[in-house]
């Protein structure tokens, strides 16, 4: 018998499903390259690896959270973690908190790491304690803790927390855990406010997780019997707005761009404005339901040979380099920078 919170997770993935769209809403319109027509560069020059902390990757970008905690998900992260270990990238669980409450669940979570020995990413509520998040990590012999932050997500949907404090949870659990910890937004983008008490607490690597992309206010209103709450389907900043507000904290915190993420120039753009990594959730999951596993594989194939692509016409060998790289923004970014009074 499915429990009720086995059947949220398959409601959310059904719901994240149904309201996917392959258009980014995340802004990336609004910044661009300047064209380098003499790179003076060989393609097989890129190297794409980067870190999180002193945690290596060999590529860029990730598997983010998405799912686990029924007997459906279990094959979707089953799938995923095929995908993961034949392309040799980096993923993310979806939270593991149910698993915490219900035991018959951990397959589901624990099977990403029978098929994978690459980096993994254990996830869990900022509610939870040092305790909770330390059974999280050893459920899948995590390499990496994600905590996620969804306040939004929380109050729209109906059986939702209530109560939000956190930072004393934060800091304890950052302070105890000897792998890096991610502290991740679900969808609604981050502010530079944030981002300072998060790094005054301790925390190194931040995910901006921005709006655009899967959109928890409208998965969660959809599932309120009067969806009275549809207003806030547009709350938050969006992933590139996030990215602006994390800039002045790149050289100091490994920052995560997510949201919306639906090409390598997406990627790309993600890391000249700070990102160290880009974390995709979306357009994976709809790849590997309607397509399947081989043709997602090829997709993330196509990226790291995208991303490649696109550095090598930018003169950049190294996630580094491409990180100076400087973009034009358009009007409406340069009068929100204006607005949040924020140097880029």
């Amino acid at each position: 018998m499915t429990s009720k919170h086995s059947q949220r997770k398959n409601e959310h993935v059904s719901l994240a499903e149904k309201f996917f769209d392959y258009d980014s809403k995340s802004g990336f319109d609004r910044v661009r390259f300047i064209h380098q027509s003499l790179p003076e560069i060989d393609i097989n020059e890129v190297d794409l690896s980067t870190k999180i902390q002193n945690l290596k990757l060999e590529f860029p970008f990730y598997i983010e959270a998405m799912t686990g905690g029924s007997d459906y998900t279990k094959k979707l992260n089953d799938k995923l973690s095929k995908v993961a270990k034949a392309t040799n990238i980096a993923m993310a669980t979806g939270s593991q908190s149910i698993a915490l409450k219900d035991s018959s669940t951990i397959e589901s979570f624990s099977i990403v790491r029978e098929n994978y020995a690459g980096p993994i990413f254990a996830n869990i509520g900022a509610s939870h304690d040092l305790f909770d998040a330390k059974k999280v990590i050893e459920m899948i012999n995590a390499d990496c803790l994600e905590i996620h932050i969804n306040v939004a997500q929380e109050l729209i949907m109906p059986e939702g927390e209530r109560s939000f404090y956190w930072l004393n949870n934060i800091q304890n659990i950052v302070n105890n855990i000897d792998i890096p910890v991610i502290v991740k937004e679900v969808g609604f983008g981050m502010s530079k406010e944030t981002i300072q008490k998060l790094k005054d607490i301790g925390v190194k690597n931040i995910n901006i997780s921005g709006r655009g992309g899967t959109n928890f206010a409208t998965i969660e209103n959809f599932r309120r019997h009067n969806k009275e709450l549809e207003y806030l389907s547009t709350w938050g900043q969006t992933t590139v707005e996030s990215l602006l507000e994390a800039n002045k904290f790149s050289n100091e915190l490994s920052i995560i761009s997510s949201g919306g993420i639906r090409n390598p120039l997406d990627i790309a753009k993600s890391i000249a404005m700070g990102a160290n990594a880009v974390g995709m959730s979306g357009l994976i999951l709809n790849s590997v339901i309607k397509d399947g596993i081989e043709q997602t594989i090829n997709l993330i194939n196509e990226f790291k040979n995208g991303l490649k692509t696109i550095m090598a016409l930018l003169s950049c060998k190294t996630i580094d380099q491409l990180q100076q790289k400087k973009l034009i923004l358009d009007g409406e970014l340069i009068s929100y920078l204006k607005q949040r009074d924020i140097s880029f």
